[in-house]
């Protein structure tokens, strides 16, 4: 698992993935900027103070706010986007990493679209949770690690998945499976914790999670 995730990484950032990687990060910061400029304003909207000392000292510490809820904002964000890429993305590592075997299906639109906006919405509200747990010391930094580990390496591993099964058997895999899931799911919120290199994230779960499936489905064999 660990070589598969250290290969993955080393992926991310070549020549054959750079410009699917670029338009992921360009999309997931321009998502982020549009979520901090709607938030600042809801802030400065409705805490709006006679003095203008007050005001700036609000102002200063609602941007501070939103940089540190931006941090808890990228797992939602990047699972968003990467329903944009995926199957690209899984298509090229089967061809590259495992050429003369068969690729996967992509899924059809609507059905990756469903399951996109599902991952989004349970990741936020994880996500959301943690956020407001964030005065709570230890605990919501455990929330944050164990419910994007079980979270991301799920759904990352169910689209690298059903290219090649069907939802059950897809799913019974991944219960089989379900503590290499979740350690490889660690790996993913260990990369989602760190700003900025966070921004990797779809690419790079997506090439784990197809070299991580691939491996499992030969051992399953």
């Amino acid at each position: 698992m660990l070589r598969d995730a250290f290969t993955a990484f080393a992926e991310t950032f070549s020549a054959a993935y750079r410009p699917v990687l670029l338009r992921s990060i360009g999309l997931a910061v321009g998502l982020l900027i549009v979520l901090g400029i709607g938030a600042h304003y809801a802030l400065t909207y409705f805490v709006a103070l006679d003095w203008q000392w007050a005001q700036i000292t609000v102002d200063i510490i609602a941007a501070f706010g939103i940089l540190i809820g931006a941090v808890f904002l990228v797992p939602p964000v990047t699972s968003l986007v990467a329903g944009l890429f995926v199957d690209d993305v899984a298509a090229q590592v089967e061809r590259t990493a495992f050429p003369g075997e068969p690729e996967g299906r992509p899924l059809p639109v609507g059905r990756s679209l469903v399951l996109t906006l599902r991952f989004f919405g349970v990741t936020l509200a994880v996500n959301l949770v943690a956020l407001l747990l964030l005065l709570v010391p230890g605990v919501n930094l455990v929330v944050f690690y164990v419910a994007n580990a079980y979270l991301l390496g799920r759904e990352y591993f169910q689209f690298a998945a059903l290219r090649y099964r069907g939802e059950d058997e897809a799913a019974l895999m991944r219960r089989h499976y379900s503590g290499t899931v979740f350690f490889g799911g660690l790996i993913i919120a260990a990369i989602v914790s760190v700003p900025i290199l966070n921004l990797v994230t779809p690419i790079f779960a997506t090439l784990f999670m197809v070299r991580l499936h691939k491996r499992l489905s030969l051992r399953a064999d």
